[in-house]
């Protein structure tokens, strides 16, 4: 089979990138069966972070009202329909209620 370069696309920062030839003939003798998905730098900024390390989350903020209370609240998740919410206060009272059940 005969290989012809291709142009790919980083998944991490966009920028387009060649796969040549040479390359996926080193992932075809290799039985390699995916495409790479990130150019040179974001692979050596990848591999060069410490083992363990986790890419940092985008805190979401959700503005809603307490499903118990009717008081607006913010919450740090994105709310599932047909779930309640509740505030602080109210969470924290029904925690506790929760507790002496046991």
């Amino acid at each position: 089979m005969e290989f012809q370069d291709r142009t790919l696309r980083c998944v991490d920062c966009g920028a387009e990138f060649m796969w040549t030839a040479g390359e996926q003939q080193f992932f075809a003798d290799k039985n390699f069966k995916n495409e790479p998905k990130r150019c040179k730098s974001c692979k050596a900024s990848r591999a060069s972070r410490p083992v363990g390390a986790v890419m940092a989350r985008e805190r979401v903020e959700t503005v809603t009202n307490c499903s118990a209370c009717g008081k607006e609240t913010t919450v740090p998740f994105r709310p599932t329909q047909g779930r309640p919410v509740f505030c602080k206060e109210c969470f924290q009272s029904r925690k506790l209620a929760g507790a002496g059940s046991l």
